[in-house]
């Protein structure tokens, strides 16, 4: 008897193939091979006329959706079908969530099976859980595939409604989503909280005992009697003390003159309280806690963590990566149990197995935690991993193992002191077993926070005591704006408020990034303009849409509808076609939305009015010449405009760009400008002879107002040649690039090797010497623009014709395959993971292809060209004259 196993990946099959006898046939589907239509071409003809044809789904007739099998999944439909004609048995063997069981029913619907089909469900891709699942198959699930299609349509009909008004109203290419406008209007509110920030200022004193074993140090809490003004007793709107607080804010004055008088002045030891601390290590992850976790650790984003996750998943590494749950199976607990024991000793165990339980009601939908897969784990070291899939791994074993360890006991110990009428307070922290923290210990979102292995120590001090105070200093303190969301903090806030699946919070944030509602800089989410516009427009017309609570509950109906406790078709009437439904709202308010206005962003504190333009954000006020417009600069964030800001970028339209100097050599004018990417300088005027200037941005943490005439003619002199390479006799250069300063060197047919440039070094006067030294050193990551340096996403194999290599890498605009000079795109719906070699061959020779043909267009065309310019300019002029 022969069977047909079909998974979504090749990765996949390759595992699963392993663990199945010959008479198996293990296929992959790559993802999806139905949905709904993505855009008008995908639209069949026979209901290319309705109304609701662009939306995919008749929603005259009960939300009936329209599927169709995308353009670069026929042939792998055409194939499974062949593959289907000789075998006695089909099984599907997709994902256990309710993506994979609608995978499996498209499947099932398409390939209209004749031979008995079964589906097979498994938590881990190892020999025992294949072998166990094979004799545990039941039938597709209805219900979740009805209610994996609900979120489908009610995602479809929200985007596919509101991005056309977007377009309308502010800007061609933006779009509305049931999760994302959420997440984008956390985004904004976050920022719209920095900029009605008003940051105070407070003093206090640190006391130092360095003659002490060991030293320690003391931070003044209360004076008189009264507690001294910290951080969290300011009012960040206003940057004063919040009403009704009592305490005693100090300036600098007072500080420096307390000082002063308790300088030499007798310490006393007042109180001392030890406290015994528990500490209980935190469940193993889940999809949510393992990204937001990968970003604070490892600085991955939500999407490249998936990625990693899947390979591990898929090649037997680790369980499922798509769960809710924080449940451990008995075996898993007994492999986890083991390793302590192993590698940490019987005293580091829990007395008892800890046993998980999740909280949330969603987390149905899979059975167990992101674990090691198998019944034993293996170690970091013994996987064989390296890069990203070394570091997720080590993050998943780590915090499987701890939390079957042993509680960390620690002392919490503070100190009172006293010096006359000024009371001081030193807080220490003793470890007196450090349990599961010889594991793991979990990362913070606040990157001052000390983790909870950091052992404070404080002498053996007694009440009565006299410490020698050595140095009292005056400390002055600013408040901080509530800070950024990173993607750990987002995802965090996205889970508590109910709001989505983690499963798909990943493709969220990177629709975020990539729309063009938020940079992502130094591992901050920073909302843009257009975000502003966007969230301003939803939040007067379509409230519910960017409502956390309104979203939480249509989660809950969501996930009600998975176990039957909702009907799906009354919700889906109620939510587009009712008296208060999305439709009927669109309708009502398109003609009462007023373009222009929803292209302002109205900011608090600022005259100018900032507008989205088709070129990006610009600025606009009036006065007495009439209207005034000034682009902003790309890194110019919303909650860092300000007026000062706003006259800077429009003295430079109304008076002229300032004038650092003339060169000394040609003797032309160098003006410092503001462009859309930032300050520059440039050389001369721009003038029908001259229409391209030279240019140069200017060196990170230089102003417009510190710019200086000899940096200027530096910065224009770039590149600057600094010599030859001593074995390769190619020449070094030095200059400054999309990523910052950088030296390179020109090693001819071999390519260009480039090198950053590090903080202390200049690139207008680094020498020959250094730039070897640099040049000498292995490559870090993504400092390279060639991607021989980049460390590929996958290794494909080699090219038949050449024996090239054919390698994924992540490019500025996802994913690509190359092959020698030949980069092409990763199409639309295909992953990283699920590509093949001969996939790759065929995109790559269609775009050889594709070259050449442009290349002779290009050629035949350049002499009609030619020929055709100079009659249409004559009829230009006709026009024009008869006009």
């Amino acid at each position: 008897m022969s069977t047909l196993v079909i998974v979504e990946s090749p990765a996949k099959a390759r595992t699963i193939r392993n663990y199945l006898p010959s008479s198996y046939r293990v296929e992959a589907s790559m993802g999806h091979v139905r949905d709904l239509p993505q855009s008008a071409s995908e639209i069949p003809a026979a209901v290319k006329g309705e109304s609701w044809a662009q939306l995919g789904v008749n929603v005259d007739a009960d939300f009936e959706p329209v599927y169709v099998v995308p353009k670069d999944k026929k042939k792998i439909v055409t194939q499974l079908k062949e593959a289907l004609k000789d075998v006695d048995e089909l099984i599907l063997a997709t994902d256990e969530d309710r993506e994979g069981e609608s995978i499996s029913w498209h499947l099932y619907q398409l390939l209209k099976p004749k031979v008995p089909t079964k589906r097979m469900v498994f938590h881990e891709i190892t020999e025992e859980a294949i072998k166990k699942a094979l004799k545990n198959c039941r039938n597709i699930d209805e219900q979740l595939v009805r209610a994996q299609e609900t979120r489908r349509i009610l995602d479809r009909l929200v985007g596919y409604t509101l991005s056309p008004l977007l377009w309308k109203k502010i800007a061609w290419g933006l779009s509305a989503g049931r999760v994302q406008s959420v997440a984008v209007r956390l985004l904004v509110t976050r920022e719209r909280q920095r900029r009605a920030f008003h940051e105070g200022t407070y003093w206090d004193l640190k006391a130092s005992f360095s003659k002490e074993k060991p030293p320690f140090a003391a931070q003044l809490v209360t004076l008189a009697g009264t507690k001294i003004a910290n951080g969290s007793d300011f009012d960040a709107t206003s940057g004063q003390i919040t009403a009704g607080r009592n305490v005693l804010l100090l300036n600098e004055d007072q500080a420096v003159a307390l000082k002063e008088r308790l300088t030499g002045k007798t310490w006393s030891v007042t109180d001392i309280e030890e406290r015994p601390v528990t500490r209980k290590p935190s469940p193993p992850f889940t999809t949510s806690t393992l990204q937001q976790e990968s970003n604070r650790k490892l600085r991955l984003s939500a999407r490249d963590t998936m990625r990693v996750a899947q390979n591990l998943y898929e090649q037997g590494y680790i369980t499922y990566m798509r769960t809710d749950s924080v449940h451990l199976s008995d075996q898993a607990i007994a492999a986890a149990r083991s390793c302590v024991e192993k590698l940490y000793g019987q005293q580091y165990l829990s007395p008892q197995p800890r046993q998980y339980t999740t909280k949330s009601k969603g987390a149905q939908e899979a059975h167990e935690a992101i674990r090691p897969a198998g019944s034993s784990f293996r170690t970091p070291q013994e996987t064989g991993l390296g890069g990203r899939e070394l570091a997720v791994y080590d993050l998943i074993w780590k915090r499987t193992v701890a939390c079957q360890m042993a509680d960390s006991r620690q002392t919490q110990i503070t100190v009172q002191l006293q010096v006359e009428d000024a009371g001081f307070r030193s807080s220490g922290k003793r470890i007196e077993f450090p349990g599961y923290l010889r594991a793991y210990v979990e990362g913070s979102d606040d990157p001052e926070a000390a983790l909870e292995d950091q052992e404070v120590i404080l002498p053996n001090l007694k009440v009565g005591d006299h410490p020698n105070c050595t140095e009292l200093e005056a400390v002055g303190h600013e408040t901080q704006p509530p800070a950024r969301y990173t993607e750990a903090s987002l995802v965090k806030t996205l889970e508590s408020e109910g709001i989505g699946r983690p499963s798909t919070y990943a493709s969220i944030i990177g629709t975020i990034i990539d729309k063009g509602y938020a940079h992502l800089v130094s591992n901050a989410l920073i909302p843009t303009f257009t975000a502003f516009a966007v969230t301003d427009l939803l939040e007067k017309h379509f409230p519910d849409i960017v409502d956390p609570s309104f979203t939480s509950k249509m989660e809950q109906t969501l996930d009600d509808i998975a176990t039957g406790e909702a009907k799906w078709l009354p919700y889906l009437q109620q939510f587009y076609l009712g008296e208060k439904g999305l439709e009927t709202l669109v309708k009502e308010r398109e003609s009462e939305i007023d373009a222009t206005t929803a292209r302002t962003v109205e900011l608090e504190n600022l005259d100018a009015k900032v507008r989205i333009g088709k070129y990006g954000p610009y600025i606009e006020v009036e006065n007495g010449d009439g209207v005034i417009t000034a682009s902003i600069p790309k890194d110019l964030t919303p909650a860092d405009l300000d007026p000062k800001q706003v006259e800077v970028l429009l003295r430079q339209k109304i008076t002229g760009p300032d004038q650092v100097g003339r060169h000394p050599e040609t003797g032309e004018p160098i003006y410092v400008k503001i462009g859309a990417y930032g300050p520059y300088v440039q050389l001369g005027d721009k003038t029908d002879e001259n229409p391209k200037p030279k240019q140069a941005s200017l060196l990170k943490g230089v102003t417009p107002e510190t710019v200086t005439l000899e940096m200027a003619v530096g910065l224009l002199a770039l590149p600057r040649t600094l010599g030859v390479h001593p074995g390769t006799g190619g020449k070094i250069q030095a200059s400054l690039g999309r990523f910052g300063p950088y030296v390179v060197h020109d090693q001819g047919k071999e390519g260009k090797d480039y090198r950053s440039l590090k903080v202390a070094d200049n690139v207008l006067t680094i020498s020959l010497e250094r730039a070897l030294e640099l040049l000498s050193e292995p490559k870090k990551g993504r400092s390279s623009t060639n991607s021989k340096s980049k460390a590929a996403l996958r290794e494909l194999g080699t090219h038949p014709d050449d024996g090239e290599t054919i390698n994924i890498y992540d490019g500025p605009y996802g994913p690509y395959i190359k092959h020698g000079k030949t980069n092409v795109s990763i199409p639309e719906g295909q992953t990283v993971e699920n590509i093949t070699l001969a996939e790759a061959l065929n995109l790559l020779s269609a775009k050889a292809s594709t070259a050449k043909s442009t290349r002779k267009t290009s050629k035949s065309t350049s002499s009609k060209s030619k020929s055709t310019a100079k009659s249409s300019t004559t009829a230009t002029k006709k026009k024009g004259t008869e006009g």
